[in-house]
């Protein structure tokens, strides 16, 4: 039957119309306000103890934090390591503010002072930006959207561990010599080894892989979750407006980070095996290094913001008690920037020798992405204007960001516009507008800091401290970033400048310290709230409006009291005979939920949902063991091959160990699942990785045919010269991939042979498939002909190499599922050989587009 855990209840919004919005008072009570908007209807949560975690160490203990899962742990452990990062890139950055203090200031050594600037940038762009925005995503959205975690839980605590591991991994650089002096650009040719021998500087570059797959693994995690788990009656266009921007931001993450993937591993390739795709003499090899990274770079930006537009989006409605107008509106604009975020990265290369035809089309998407911001801010503009505004902190931030955002955005646009470009590119101008859109963007998750830290601690913040740091962190900040637009004349990562411009940089310098006393503020306030705050109530906001607000503050482990529902216009839970039938017959698995995280399946078989593993910790352990060793195995130092080898057995039994692991994540049906209604969780995310792998692949045959096309197409030294290997090892995948066919035809008919059999084909095609290509390789090499014997040599070996990585991936796998099989298993159930052949094929279509580009064409 129907649960109501408050006595009202509010009316889901629509989009065609408005409604009087009552919402729940921090004191449990309701309260309205004529002309106002809201979201779904909440019930009103009490604050109660949270129940059994099943398992779960106590939160005091270290081992919790080492093993857990949950969605809501991952989130905290995000949010408090990107700080950490946050104050590592902002004690750099104010070594940087020291160093400007004077034209040709004398604090660093030059080196010291590009490595200073490059390992500011990327700290604060890939360590501290996004992991912060995904902190607060690993927290709310499955509670927004009514989940009771994230489809993968122990891909979700993985993709921190890779994230906390690959910042571990950056931090050592600096021990190695010298860590990245490039730029956080790393622009070609100084990336390269000739430029910069350091083995940090390789570590760098290798701890950007790791972080990289980290956020492989939470794209999928996320995308598969939003799209398959939302409540009943949560469709997409009611979703909540911080999960639409993650919604949108992952899949951004999953096409840009793939990109940025291919060129960092031609990279590492290039500084560890003596590749030459980026070869200091190659013109085309330094543009080709622009095009993979900007393909990357400029979504970035949206992948950064998005998430903090999201958090000002939830406040403004909050602190106004209105929905967002236009509020469908907003939604398209926001998916119409995702689309077109792809196509805009060459106007970061206006000054190259792009021809003007395409730099003009490129200037043309540039300033037309800019309009669908202009329906986004005039929509938050006109939300202030209809609503009643609370100047409470969180509010003030988001509002903040919202001044810095204009700003930002509209110097922006001067650099959109070629001519202009000419003059702007490499000045302080672009340092200006890069820090007013991207630290803007910071401001407003600093709003959902305060906004979701009730909600997270289960205490009330200090209001007045929290006013204070805005006050320093406004001031501080267009102190530090407003004057760099006076002296733009000043070269960009240059601290010689010309001395008419000292007292800008000097009054920038002075905004900085007082930009990074405002987090101290901000650090004392969290910390003694969290000793000594108030009690936070379930909603301790007038007009809280999502889900998170119907839940005890902080919430229980398994968030909700029954099964969430939207399906009567508001939200409600579904307990007993009736959620455990209604949960049923929304996807028809015969999977069944009962109360208390216990699941019972159509074969009658119960178990608890699981929240601890510790084979997470151990995999991102292995691969930061081995990536650290092989940052130094080309100069051949023992203990680096040492480590190297030591990392692969790790990261090897790891990954058996989370293959064994008998580790029950969150069972559906779950309500909503459009446009992914008919299909299984692991399948979504098994298609949605292979999307990823597509721009992989597509960037090391793109890299490919752009070099050779500036080499010259019929200039082009083949490499192989002899078809006939590639013929072979074409037959050998396709019928390998026959062979998986006929082992899921041999599970579903339940012959434990006919699966053994098959499999065992597919690995033995496999084997043969890379003896032929090793045979193939062996000759090459007889006739002088490696990795770094030539730019020709370079792209063959390395891309049919990458794929030829896979083909050992999936052969592991293969022999794992071989030796299950032989045991019985899938014969009740063949999704994994199903799940297995999705991959194993999608090996061989790749092979079938390799075969004629490097033996045909």
């Amino acid at each position: 039957m129907s649960d109501e855990t408050g006595p009202d209840e509010r009316r889901a919004d629509g989009d065609d119309h408005e409604r009087e919005a009552a919402t729940v008072g921090s004191d449990g009570g309701h309260a309205s306000e004529s002309g106002s908007e809201g979201e779904f209807s909440l019930p009103v949560g009490d604050r109660a103890e949270a129940p059994h975690e099943h398992g779960l160490p106590s939160k005091s203990s270290v081992k919790r934090w080492l093993v857990t899962t949950n969605h809501k742990d991952v989130g905290v452990l995000y949010i408090v390591t990107s700080l950490f990062f946050l104050v590592f890139g902002g004690v750099l950055a104010l070594l940087i503010r020291l160093q400007l203090l004077e034209s040709g200031g004398t604090i660093m050594t030059g080196d010291a002072y590009n490595q200073t600037v490059s390992a500011h940038g990327l700290l604060m762009v890939f360590w501290f930006l996004s992991p912060f925005a995904f902190g607060f995503a690993n927290y709310v959205v499955p509670l927004q959207i009514g989940a009771k975690d994230l489809a993968f839980p122990r891909l979700n605590a993985l993709s921190y561990w890779l994230y906390l591991f690959s910042g571990v991994l950056f931090g050592i650089s600096f021990f190695q010599g010298g860590t990245f002096s490039g730029g956080w650009t790393m622009y070609a040719p100084l990336n390269v080894p000739i430029y910069m021998p350091d083995v940090g500087a390789t570590t760098t570059i290798l701890a950007l892989v790791l972080f990289v797959a980290s956020v492989t693994v939470g794209s999928v995690n996320f995308i598969t979750t939003i799209h398959r788990m939302r409540a009943e009656g949560l469709t997409l266009r009611r979703m909540p407006l911080f999960t639409w921007t993650i919604l949108l931001t992952v899949w951004m993450m999953l096409f840009a980070f793939a990109a940025l993937l291919a060129a960092l591993l031609i990279l590492s390739s290039d500084r560890i095996l003596g590749t030459t795709y980026f070869a200091a003499t190659d013109a085309a090899g330094s543009l080709l290094w622009a095009h993979l990274f900007w393909f990357f770079g400029h979504p970035e930006v949206y992948i950064v913001f998005f998430p903090a537009l999201g958090a000002m989006a939830e406040i403004f409605q909050t602190f106004t008690g209105r929905r967002i107008v236009g509020r469908k509106w907003f939604i398209a604009a926001m998916v119409l920037v995702a689309l077109q975020s792809f196509v805009v990265w060459m106007h970061h290369m206006f000054l190259t020798s792009i021809n003007l035809q395409i730099k003009t089309l490129f200037m043309a998407t540039t300033i037309g992405i800019s309009l669908p911001f202009d329906l986004m801010v005039f929509a938050l503009i006109y939300t202030m204007i209809k609503g009643r505004i609370r100047f409470r902190t969180p509010f003030l931030f988001a509002f903040g960001a919202l001044v810095l955002f204009i700003l930002g955005g509209i110097t922006g646009v001067f650099l959109g516009a070629v001519v202009l470009d000419y003059e702007f590119r490499g000045t302080y101008w672009v340092v200006a507008h890069f820090h007013y859109v991207m630290v803007g963007g910071v401001t407003g998750l600093i709003g959902g800091l305060y906004y979701w830290y009730p909600k997270i601690t289960g205490k009330m913040y200090d209001e007045f401290l929290g006013k204070v740091q805005f006050g320093m962190y406004f001031v501080g900040f267009n102190l530090l970033y407003f004057p760099m637009f006076l002296a733009w004349e000043t070269p960009r990562r240059v601290f010689d400048y010309p001395v008419a411009f000292t007292p800008w940089h000097q009054l920038a310098t002075a905004g900085a310290f007082l930009l990074g006393a405002s987090f101290l503020v901000m650090f004392y306030n969290l910390y003694a709230s969290l000793a000594s705050g108030e009690d936070a109530d379930a909603c301790p906001w007038t007009y809280g409006t999502t889900a998170e607000w119907a839940v005890p503050s902080p919430p229980p482990l398994d968030n909700y009291p029954g099964l969430p529902s939207y399906s009567g216009g508001s939200l409600h839970f579904l307990d007993g005979d009736r959620g455990r039938l209604a949960a049923a017959a929304a996807d028809g698995s015969g999977e069944t939920e009962t109360d208390g995280g216990v699941t019972t399946t159509a074969d009658g078989h119960a178990h608890e949902e699981s929240h601890a593993s510790i084979w997470p910790f151990a995999v991102a352990l292995g691969a930061f063991v081995a990536l650290l060793g092989l940052s130094g195995v080309r100069g051949g130092d023992p203990a680096y091959v040492g480590l190297t080898v030591v990392g692969g057995v790790l990261l090897t039994y790891a990954f058996v160990g989370l293959a064994r692991e008998r580790f029950h994540g969150p069972s559906g049906p779950f309500g909503e699942s459009w446009p992914f209604a008919g299909v299984e969780n692991t399948k979504l995310g098994m298609w949605v990785f292979l999307a990823s792998d597509v721009v992989l692949f597509g960037a090391f045959v793109g890299s490919y045919v752009f070099i050779r096309v500036a080499f010259g197409w019929q200039s082009w030294h083949v490499v192989p010269h002899d078809p006939v290997p590639g013929l072979i090892n074409t037959y050998i995948l396709l019928t390998s991939s026959f062979a998986v066919v006929l082992a899921l035809v041999a599970a579903e008919k339940n012959s434990r042979g006919g699966l053994v059999a098959s499999l065992a084909v597919t690995f033995l095609l496999g084997v043969g498939f890379l003896i032929n290509k090793g045979i193939e390789w062996y000759a090459l090499y007889q006739e002088g002909q490696w990795l770094s014997t030539s730019v020709e040599t370079s792209t063959f070996f390395l891309t049919t190499g990458l794929h030829g990585a896979h083909v050992v991936a999936g052969l592991l796998i293969v022999l794992y599922m071989i030796a299950r099989a032989w045991r019985g298993a899938y014969l009740d159930d063949g999704r994994p050989v199903e799940y297995f052949g999705l991959y194993w094929h999608f090996v061989d279509i790749v092979w079938l587009f390799l075969f004629p580009l490097f033996y045909i064409l």
